[in-house]
């Protein structure tokens, strides 16, 4: 059961970029997947391991884009993107200690994070990634 669906409302109109929140969404789900199967802790904390890596990589694609192209509001959403980073890295860190379990309420935040950041944030630079040939 998914906990976040890919639809047209979330694309930036940017193939490689789509791809990237499409992975993104996948990772959130096999995530989701792996706590109502209650999987074990190895296989969870695998899987978050892949999710923060690849979330890092994702930033660090648009964030080079944005430079590249003199994006005017790189510096803000470069700060999103760190924000989001230092969240998943605590939970991250949390988890592997036990000092936290995985629950609806991270799925969620995850979920509302990715969404809310792509539909708003993300979509401002969709004209000009694509100006350049994106």
């Amino acid at each position: 059961m998914s906990i976040m669906k890919w639809s047209d409302d979330l694309s930036v109109h940017v193939a490689e970029i789509d791809q990237q929140h499409q992975r993104l969404i996948d990772l959130i789900n096999k995530l989701h997947d792996a706590m109502l199967a209650k999987q074990g802790k190895q296989v969870v904390s695998e899987i978050i391991d892949e999710l923060a890596a690849y979330t890092v990589y994702h930033f660090q694609a648009e964030e080079k884009y944005m430079e590249q192209f003199k994006y005017t509001k790189y510096v803000a959403h470069k700060k999103e993107h760190g924000g989001f980073v230092q969240e998943v890295e605590k939970f991250q860190k949390d988890f592997d200690s036990g000092k936290l379990g995985l629950s609806l309420e991270i799925m969620t935040f995850l979920r509302d994070w990715v969404t809310k950041h792509i539909k708003g944030t993300d979509k401002q630079y969709s004209a000009l990634f694509k100006e350049n040939g994106l």
